[in-house]
Order: structure tokens, then C-alpha cells, then sequence
């Protein structure tokens, strides 16, 4: 294990990268019957936006247009401060004002299909727009069917809150107006999902809450999984902060849910019933429909993409960013999708200056806050490899976990650096 004083400073060497790929210069966008190749970008996330501003610096013979859902974006790391109180969803929600100054040629219009074939973007306008080079980030998706009788419905009453806006502010009313002495359940899915210590931090800030405002009440933990991303630093963090309020139940302890009744508040197992007053369900996930629909995940749930450029195995000049896609060792959380992001940018100018991309390094941090002033961390490196372009491998030696053990000071500095990572990610991107 590397002890943090390490982790921090590799963090600084490879943040200081990072952040030398995204500085602006603009560029006037022209339409495809100049010489310049057209890259469309489609997403306004962390892998999108974190693509669009290091293409824009990088590769001035390119036209790019950034094609957005919505005006604004809301993004699901700390949005389980929402949740417990500790912020506003207006903190977590960014506009794309930051990047209308860069010349991009951006396009608020949902998509509604791809056609690989003819190179074109269809829009919900039905407007088509032609590519060269075509990058995606469309996120996740819900597998609703894993649960027998159950549709997207479910979520009006036991909410998912794994796509950050009105669910997550269903799922923190319903807590804040939870009977005193009331239980919650929160249902994590099996690997692979996005953010895997998700569950544990929204677990962890609850019972922040509970412990001041419901001090008798209770959170199971019904897992898919028997074990979980940092399960002996947020179980350590439990028993300090939280004695007796959270309970882990592993998938060995009850084989799995076989009913859900929304009547009764009820989820039923293979060997117990758990009643609750609040329901966070999460389902398994898989890449995002305009993924599925446009056949990007082949006869699977995700993309599976060369890792050294992000190219789609299934069509030519489709790279494939974040969550959607299948990438090694490197897990689905929003500092993955900018770096790939970043990464993508550079293959992307290299192929269209007739050069072989090179293999890079890619870095993930990923903070958790159990309390407000109480954080966890674990940081990886990854190597794109030439000679396995299917993964993304971990770099041995490289990043590290927390220290474990009580260390009130640490914990303070983590909770500190975490809330200084979010806001120099966002500004990254959006400001």
C-alpha cells in the first residue's frame, strides 16, 4: 500500500498534466467543405467536455461541434452531499458558458441516432450532422428487467438517484421526511456500475444526517456484491463515526432479490425480507441507449474499444469515452472520463497528422466523503499497452489508498482535498 504522502505527490505531477492539456485557444468553427476534419463530440459530461477543450488546444485542423442534451449538466460526484443535506443541488449544476468562448460549434439537440455507415449524427431536430471523427460519452443506462415485475416506473418510489437531478432530490425528501426511528435501504448492483464507492459514501452521508436529525434510525445495505471498493476504510469510518446505523448485508447472506413489493415497502430475497421506509434501489447498468441503438455494444451490455485510441471495436472513427465502455482495470467514475477524455484528444490529432498514437498514461482519483470532515481516498494509474489495446492495465506501484486507522488530522485534510478536487475538476471543464 502507498501511503499518502506518495499518492499526493503523484497527484500533483499528473494533475499539472492534465491540466496542460485543457487550456484554451480558440478556433473558429467552418463547415465540412473546408479542409479541416470534422470531429463531432456528443456528451456534455466529464469525457466530452474534458475531449472538446484538449482537441480545441491541440488540433487546430479540426472543425468541433459539441452536441448537449440540456443547457446545463449536474454532475453525480457530490451529489450524495445532496442527498444528506450538505449542499444544494444549484452548487453541483454547471452551464457550458465557459466553452461558447472557445469557437466550438456547440448544439443543444438530444441524439437520436448514429449512422456509422454514412458517418452522420441524426439530432431529435432532424438535423444530421456529418463526422469524420465521431467521440461519444453517453454514460449508463438501467438494466430494469434484472428485476421481475419491474419497470423504470419503480423509480418514482424507490429511487435510483445514479443520474444526478430529481432523483436525487426524491430520494433526500424522502429521507428528511422519514418517521423517526425509520429504516433505509440502499441496494447497490453487482460490478461493473459507475462510481463503485457510490453506494457506500451516500451510506456513509445519510447517517451523517440520521445521526443528528433521526439518531435512531437504521441503513441496510443489501449488496449484490460480497465485497465492495474501499469496504475496510468505510467499515473502519462506520464503527467510528456511525456505531450500530449501518449495516452491510452481503450477496452471500441473501443470495439475491427476487421480488420487489411497492405497496408494502418490501424487498424480497432468496432467504430474508427487508421491510424499510425508504427504498434506494440501484439498478444494474450498461452502457446508455444511443450506445445500444446504434449497435456500439455489439451482442454485449457495453463498448468494447481499442485503449489506446478509445475506437470502437464494432465501427471505424467512433471513439468511446467514460462509462459506456469497457476500458481494463480503470473504473467508471468521471475523473476516468476526463482523463480519457484528454487521452482520446491526443489519438485523435495523432491519426489525423497520419501518426501512430502512443501509449499514455492515465491517472484516476477518486475521494469519498463519510463524513463532512472525514475522507477516504484511493488513486490508480493506467497504461494504455500496445501489445494489449483491449485494457487499460494498472500501473504496478503506481497510486494507493488512504492510511487506515484513526487519524483525525488526515481525515480533515482529505475531506479538504476532496472538496478542492471537485471544484478544480469542474473549473477544468466548465469554467
Amino acid at each position: 500500500m502507498t501511503n499518502l504522502t506518495n499518492v499526493k505527490i503523484n497527484r500533483r505531477k499528473l494533475f499539472g498534466f492534465s491540466a496542460s492539456l485543457i487550456a484554451a485557444k480558440n478556433i473558429a468553427y467552418a463547415n465540412i467543405s473546408s479542409n479541416k476534419s470534422e470531429v463531432v463530440i456528443v456528451g456534455g459530461g466529464f469525457g466530452g467536455v474534458s475531449a472538446a477543450r484538449a482537441l480545441n488546444r491541440i488540433a487546430p485542423q479540426t472543425n468541433i461541434t459539441l452536441i448537449l442534451d440540456s443547457h446545463e449538466f449536474i454532475t453525480c460526484p457530490f451529489s450524495n452531499a445532496v442527498i444528506a443535506g450538505l449542499k444544494e443541488l444549484k452548487e453541483i449544476t454547471f452551464k457550458y458558458d465557459g466553452l461558447k468562448n472557445l469557437g466550438l460549434n456547440i448544439i443543444v439537440d438530444p441524439v437520436k441516432e448514429i449512422e456509422p455507415q454514412s458517418k452522420f449524427v441524426k439530432l431529435k431536430s432532424g438535423e444530421n450532422i456529418y463526422y469524420d471523427r465521431l467521440i461519444i460519452s453517453p454514460g449508463i443506462s438501467f438494466k430494469w428487467e434484472a428485476f421481475v415485475n419491474v419497470n423504470s416506473e419503480i423509480a418514482d418510489n424507490f429511487p435510483h438517484a445514479w443520474k444526478a437531478g430529481n432523483q436525487t432530490l426524491l430520494l433526500r425528501n424522502q429521507i428528511f421526511s422519514m418517521r423517526q426511528g425509520g429504516t433505509i435501504i440502499i441496494a447497490p448492483p453487482d460490478n461493473p456500475f459507475r462510481c463503485p464507492p457510490g453506494p457506500y459514501e451516500r451510506a456513509s452521508l445519510i447517517a451523517h444526517y440520521l445521526k443528528y436529525n433521526n439518531p435512531k434510525a437504521k441503513i441496510l445495505i443489501v449488496d449484490a456484491k460480497n465485497k465492495f471498493s474501499k469496504q475496510s476504510l468505510f467499515m473502519s469510518a462506520w464503527d467510528e463515526l456511525y456505531p450500530g446505523m449501518i449495516e452491510f448485508i452481503p450477496f452471500s447472506d441473501h443470495a439475491g432479490i427476487k421480488e420487489i413489493d411497492v405497496e408494502n415497502k418490501k424487498i424480497s430475497t432468496y432467504f430474508e425480507d427487508f421491510h424499510a421506509d425508504v427504498i434506494n434501489l440501484i439498478p444494474p447498468q450498461r452502457a446508455a441507449d444511443l450506445a445500444l441503438k446504434s449497435g456500439l455494444t455489439g451482442t454485449g451490455d457495453w463498448c468494447e474499444i481499442d485503449c489506446l485510441t478509445f475506437e470502437s471495436k464494432v465501427f471505424k472513427n467512433i471513439h468511446i469515452l467514460g462509462d459506456a465502455a469497457i476500458v481494463g482495470d480503470m473504473p467508471k467514475s468521471g475523473f476516468s472520463a476526463s482523463t480519457q477524455g484528454k487521452a482520446c484528444a491526443h489519438a485523435i490529432n495523432d491519426i489525423l497528422n497520419d501518426k501512430v498514437p502512443e501509449s499514455a498514461l492515465l491517472m484516476n482519483t477518486c475521494y469519498s466523503l463519510v463524513g463532512p470532515e472525514y475522507g477516504i481516498s484511493v488513486a490508480g494509474v493506467y497504461r494504455s499497452d500496445k501489445q494489449n489495446q483491449n485494457r487499460l492495465s494498472s500501473v504496478p506501484g503506481a497510486g494507493g489508498t488512504s492510511e487506515a486507522g484513526k487519524n483525525p488530522t488526515l481525515r480533515h485534510f482529505e475531506a479538504d482535498f476532496a472538496r478542492g478536487w471537485y471544484a478544480n475538476l469542474t473549473n477544468e471543464m466548465f469554467g
